[in-house]
């Protein structure tokens, strides 16, 4: 299906946004994007899904074609910011997907505008400030956009950065972070860690009521597994879908977990699911 990119001003703030039609018989989909990335990142997991959801995707301000704000931001005013988009969208209420960074907008959506978010999938994410982070060298590559600025750079940190399928094969890395991304003002990179800096949904997480799949890979050295196994046991209605993957495995492994999303939104969570015990 074609897709619709345009700019939306929301207040003082213009937003690049891409919305790929549905037929009107789903909720449309939001996708947050993780640090750093514009909304072609997410491509290969759009090209999966069902194409009779409506799909939207937005470069948050200072990322991508979003310019950067007048000012830093804290998530609660993202979500605020979002919210207004989808008004000026016309969408009452939305399914909405957040990985990695993007699924701390997520939850902070789902929390502060509760009666807008129908279900919640979250992907290679955590709890923010109180995780069980990475190791001290992948955060610390984090730390920094030179990723997204060098494509040499980025083949030679994606085995040990994102883990999974592209520990065999890094070149994916380069080809997806190179071949589709959009990158910002280096500032706009500082204004997203600075946004989650502090931040953490931990002890919020029984208060997210909607039914919530989490998605996490059995080799992602960015968000250990076990910050999944804390988030289901915490969450009211989640279930967790463990993959065979890393960071990325939502890009790399598009057509193996568009299908599990695509179940989820239609059939909600089954709670006595992912129960395994923390590992």
């Amino acid at each position: 299906m074609e897709r619709s990119m345009r700019a939306i001003a929301v207040g003082d703030q213009q937003l690049r946004v891409a919305v790929r039609p549905g037929d009107g018989t789903r909720t449309p989909l939001v996708l947050a994007n993780g640090i750093g990335a514009s909304l072609e990142l997410l491509q290969p997991f759009v090209d999966h899904l069902d194409p009779v959801i409506e799909v939207v995707r937005f470069d948050v301000p200072g990322v991508g074609g979003s310019p950067l704000p007048r000012t830093p931001y804290r998530l609660p005013r993202l979500a605020r910011l979002l919210a207004r988009l989808l008004d000026q969208l016309g969408y009452a209420t939305v399914d909405l997907l957040g990985i990695s960074w993007g699924g701390g907008l997520a939850q902070q959506f789902a929390l502060s505008q509760r009666d807008r978010c129908r279900r919640l999938v979250l992907v290679a994410t955590g709890t923010g400030m109180l995780m069980v982070p990475g190791r001290p060298k992948v955060l610390a590559r984090m730390a920094t956009p030179r990723r997204y600025l060098d494509p040499g750079y980025a083949e030679r940190i994606a085995a040990d950065l994102y883990g999974g399928t592209i520990r065999v094969d890094p070149g994916r890395a380069r080809a997806l972070l190179h071949g589709r991304t959009r990158m910002g003002p280096r500032r706009g990179y500082l204004y997203q860690l600075a946004a989650g800096a502090g931040w953490t949904s931990l002890p919020l997480l029984p208060w997210i009521r909607q039914p919530t799949l989490l998605l996490a890979g059995d080799d992602d050295p960015i968000i250990p597994l076990v910050n999944a196994h804390i988030m289901r046991r915490l969450l009211p209605h989640a279930e967790l879908h463990v993959y065979h993957g890393g960071h990325l495995g939502l890009l790399t492994e598009a057509a193996q977990l568009a299908p599990v999303v695509d179940r989820f939104l239609r059939d909600g969570a089954h709670p006595t699911q992912g129960s395994d015990p923390i590992r």
